[in-house]
């Protein structure tokens, strides 16, 4: 089984050798409490449980992983700090478990079944609540020394621009995820701009109920303003990802999480400025950035497969598997 953290929701799946999902199960993510997600969690095992035999459990959370010790050292989103969550799940769950970061497991997923099958140098991007980022290079996930490498939303691309939950100034995921894309629209339905009539149309008349999602579904639906705040997320998006290029050279860039519903809307804008701002355009081969196959399900899957293939992973061996 494989459980995506979220910073609004938890999604739980039955997953398959060949990535499948066999029976799956959301929930809104409970605040910020720990103990009230372990119990969300266990609701979700329970519940999913029913008619599988489950052996193993991989957990993708967002946030900075002590893999030796399965513990998340520093979530933005969720308020952890050094929370044990392998340990406490296992005793919960009664089931060995695996914890990982959630974009890792996307990755991982994406290379295994999705858009990044036969990939060397992998770089997958998930856009949701924030941005996270992971690498699978020549089948490994690649971690970092310290096995917290990937956090690329806190890339800083705007020096003391929008403050971040992370402690710093201008992230890249305050310009290029789902919370920057609502921020963006509640700022404009706020001041009652004549363009923003369908943003409030959608919800009400209520500005502060609007989230990335409702832009991208009116986006999707043809709303002009709306298509123009994704492109602006979409430029954001590809001036990381030029970044990103510079410093990785990968062959592709995968784009998943919440905000890739948006499809190409988000993604034609984004490889426009990924091709405008590559460090040498023009005389080097660039990478191609394709949307995530298997969309906002990534996740789970990449946590069930890595729970079922690498049990050394929540035992003791960090970095790479």
């Amino acid at each position: 089984m494989g459980i995506d953290i979220g910073g609004t929701k938890v999604a739980a799946g039955v997953v398959d050798v060949y990535g499948n999902i066999l029976a799956e199960a959301r929930r809104d993510t409970p605040g910020h409490d720990p103990r009230h997600v372990e119990a969300v969690i266990a609701e979700l095992v329970t519940e999913l449980s029913r008619g599988y035999r489950i052996r193993s459990v991989g957990i993708g959370a967002a946030g900075w992983m002590d893999l030796t010790n399965g513990t998340v050292l520093f979530s933005p989103h969720l308020a952890w700090r050094n929370e044990p969550l392998r340990h406490n799940l296992e005793r919960i769950l009664r089931r060995r478990v695996t914890v990982v970061n959630d974009a890792d497991a996307a990755a991982w997923a994406e290379w295994r079944f999705g858009a990044g099958q036969g990939e060397t140098r992998l770089v997958c991007i998930t856009l949701g609540t924030g941005i996270g980022g992971a690498m699978v290079m020549d089948g490994a996930l690649e971690r970092g020394r310290f096995g917290v490498a990937g956090e690329f939303g806190h890339q800083i691309i705007v020096p003391q621009g929008h403050r971040c939950e992370c402690g710093n100034r201008g992230c890249w995921e305050q310009y290029a995820s789902g919370n920057a894309l609502g921020r963006e629209a509640r700022e404009l339905a706020t001041a009652n701009s004549p363009v923003a009539q369908a943003l409030l149309r959608e919800v009400d008349g209520d500005p502060q109920r609007i989230t990335g999602a409702v832009v991208t579904k009116l986006a999707l639906e043809g709303d002009p303003a709306s298509r123009e705040l994704v492109d602006d997320v979409g430029q954001w998006l590809g001036l990381g990802l030029a970044n990103l290029a510079a410093a990785l050279d990968p062959g592709t860039f995968v784009v998943g999480g919440g905000l890739g519903a948006a499809g190409d809307v988000l993604l034609e804008p984004a490889r426009r400025a990924f091709a405008r701002n590559l460090t040498g355009r023009g005389f080097r081969p660039a990478a191609r950035v394709e949307a995530a196959a298997l969309g906002p399900s990534a996740g789970l899957v990449g946590a069930a497969d890595l729970s079922r293939l690498s049990p050394r992973l929540s035992r003791g061996r960090a970095g790479r598997i």
